[in-house]
């Protein structure tokens, strides 16, 4: 069967800004947008400034300029809160790339926000087992308690909810991350206490790691700017249950092969 193309109505797709999300179906309220009402187009000359001189050191750590892209969507996520068409632009000036190329990567990857995000981002872990241990119940709980909806924002710009597929500390199932801190098993009651004391300022200390910082000042330490908090390079990083495997390798003798010998390098 032969089809004429040339009987075909063109199909156009438009870019640039506000275009994006359009082309792809998705509304201009959709979350999926990267120009939004608000959004920076452009930046001040002095925060240009000081972009530069930070965007300068993340350069300097990497072979090639677009080796750099992800440090320096995080930083301009630090200075907006999200990734705006400003952003999207002084990332592609610094690397050498286009604004859809710099988007592209911006979209594909969960960590970098699409619209404002409050002082704390709160992820509920559904995935299979956070989910069987109560993960969506206590995404519920929250959306009720907070009165926003998954991705939404509390009217005090303190708290945004997000549900996530995985974080990576099944152990401790279910769990919720602030702002990439693990708090390990949560009930619906402790998760309606932790976004309390988060919304009163009172940022608690998690099991493992230190207390929370602001989201946009977690985006700058994600850049691979220096963490101010104090006592981050002595709390602790994993737990009794993520380190039973190994205790069990220890007391029977198991060690990982040394790559230095022959045959242990492919």
């Amino acid at each position: 069967m032969t089809d004429d193309l040339t009987a075909r109505e063109p199909v156009l797709l438009s870019f640039g800004p506000g275009a994006l999300g359009t082309a792809f179906g998705a509304g201009p309220d959709e979350q999926v947008q990267l120009v939004r009402p608000g959004a920076r187009t452009s930046y001040p000359t002095d925060v240009l400034a000081r972009l530069d001189a930070d965007a300068t050191a993340i350069l300097a750590r990497y072979p090639q300029p677009r080796s750099a892209l992800l440090p320096l969507l995080h930083l301009v996520q630090a200075e907006d809160g999200y990734i705006t068409p400003a952003g999207i632009d002084f990332c592609a000036d610094v690397v050498g790339l286009t604004g859809a190329e710099v988007t592209a990567v911006a979209t594909f990857y969960s960590m970098y926000r699409r619209g404002p995000t409050g002082d704390y981002l709160v992820g509920v872990c559904t995935n299979t087992l956070c989910a069987i241990m109560g993960g969506d119940a206590i995404e519920s709980a929250l959306q009720e308690h907070l009165g926003v909806e998954s991705g939404g924002t509390t009217d005090d710009g303190a708290v945004t909810l997000e549900h996530v597929e995985c974080n990576a500390a099944c152990d401790y199932a279910p769990v919720i991350m602030v702002n990439w801190e693990f708090f390990d098993n949560q009930t619906p009651e402790s998760a309606r206490a932790l976004v309390d004391a988060l919304r009163r300022g009172d940022v608690p200390t998690p099991a493992r790691g230190v207390a929370p910082c602001t989201f946009r000042e977690t985006e700058r330490i994600l850049a691979g700017f220096p963490d101010p908090r104090d006592g981050v390079d002595d709390a602790p990083s994993a737990g009794d249950a993520s380190l039973a495997g190994l205790r069990v390798a220890h007391e029977k003798g198991m060690y990982a092969p040394d790559p230095e010998l022959p045959g242990n390098r492919e």
